[in-house]
């Protein structure tokens, strides 16, 4: 789902398009293997019934829902976008929600991992306004290392943009 252009200010141009790390899925990913297995199994073991059977695929689809599809649904429609003079997130398919930091707002950019966030290479980002906002953390951000570098230099470019009478 690419960030649609329309939204992007005149002469803006996007640097980083990212999702949260593939790593919030694994769970669901698992309860959905279970769910599967669970299913098959209890299908054959209720072969001759066909009641049941609406009832355990009625009960399965409730499931599968609640713990597989709506952590994939939130994954899929996380956007955390980096251009060349804000930082946007933006999440939800039914309800959503929105935060966008212009870079020229931007006094600290640090970063943090776990041990799985460094053999798996993601981490969390932590951009600090120093105003009333406080800071925009920004969790499961893949390459986290690169991303904060980068945004560090975008927030540098920015602040001589802006010194030199660029909009």
């Amino acid at each position: 789902m690419a960030y649609p252009a329309k939204l992007l200010a005149p002469g803006e141009s996007i640097v980083y398009e990212l999702k949260p790390h593939w790593r919030g899925l694994i769970v669901p990913f698992f309860f959905f293997l279970i769910e599967i297995f669970l299913l098959t199994w209890l299908f054959i073991t209720f072969s001759d019934n066909d009641g049941m059977r609406w009832i355990l695929a009625a009960v399965f689809v409730i499931v599968v829902f609640g713990w597989s599809l709506i952590p994939f649904l939130r994954w899929l429609t996380t956007q955390y976008v980096f251009t060349d003079r804000r930082i946007i997130i933006r999440k939800g398919l039914i309800t959503k929600q929105g935060r966008d930091m212009p870079l020229s707002k931007t006094n600290n950019i640090t970063f943090s991992q776990g041990i799985l966030g460094r053999m798996f290479n993601y981490g969390n980002l932590d951009i600090d306004s120093g105003n009333v906002d406080g800071s925009l953390i920004i969790n499961d951000v893949p390459n986290v290392e690169e991303i904060q570098r980068d945004v560090y230099r975008l927030a540098e470019e920015d602040d001589a943009r802006r010194r030199s009478g660029g909009a």
